[in-house]
């Protein structure tokens, strides 16, 4: 197994063992691409038994839409990425966990994404917890903020959990 799936597992089974995830039903996810955490794999074994939620890119903006398996998905209008197709999510409030891809994270539990302020703007509608995934080299120890920039609730490396579990 390669140090990226490896480090994957080790994020995963924190994610799967932290009382925020038990308690949720509904969470969004992200279907990753080759840079991010990988989570094709945890969004299959988990579609099932939870409301998984994926954002699609239109225009601006991230809507979302519910994972129903791999005979929904298409290629995304933007970046190529696998998005489901069906009716678009648009209860924020019943969306229980939000766990989200960053270029960069600190112990401050920021983020700073690619810079087009998607999740920024998806994050800034919904109080529920939000839980930033990475790779030990990109938790760092300061990201650069700006005002509209959302911070997480938790931060989650393959060594680290930042955030009162």
């Amino acid at each position: 197994m390669d140090n990226k799936n490896l480090q994957s597992e080790r994020i995963f089974s924190s994610v799967v063992n932290s009382s925020v995830y038990k308690n949720a039903n509904t969470i969004l996810l992200y279907w990753s691409m080759d840079d991010e955490v990988p989570t094709h794999d945890f969004i299959l074994a988990n579609y099932e038994t939870k409301t998984i939620l994926l954002p699609c890119v239109v225009g601006d903006d991230l809507v979302l839409r519910k994972f129903s398996g791999m005979h929904t998905m298409k290629a995304g209008e933007q970046f190529g990425i696998l998005e489901p197709t069906g009716e678009i999510f648009s209860d924020y409030e019943k969306i229980d966990l939000m766990i989200i891809p960053g270029v960069a994270f600190d112990r401050e539990k920021r983020r700073i994404g690619r810079g087009r302020g998607f999740y920024d703007r998806l994050l800034s509608v919904n109080q529920n917890k939000k839980m930033g995934i990475c790779f030990n080299c990109q938790l760092v120890e300061q990201v650069p903020v700006e005002e509209f920039d959302v911070k997480m609730d938790y931060v989650i490396s393959p060594d680290e959990f930042v955030g009162d579990e």
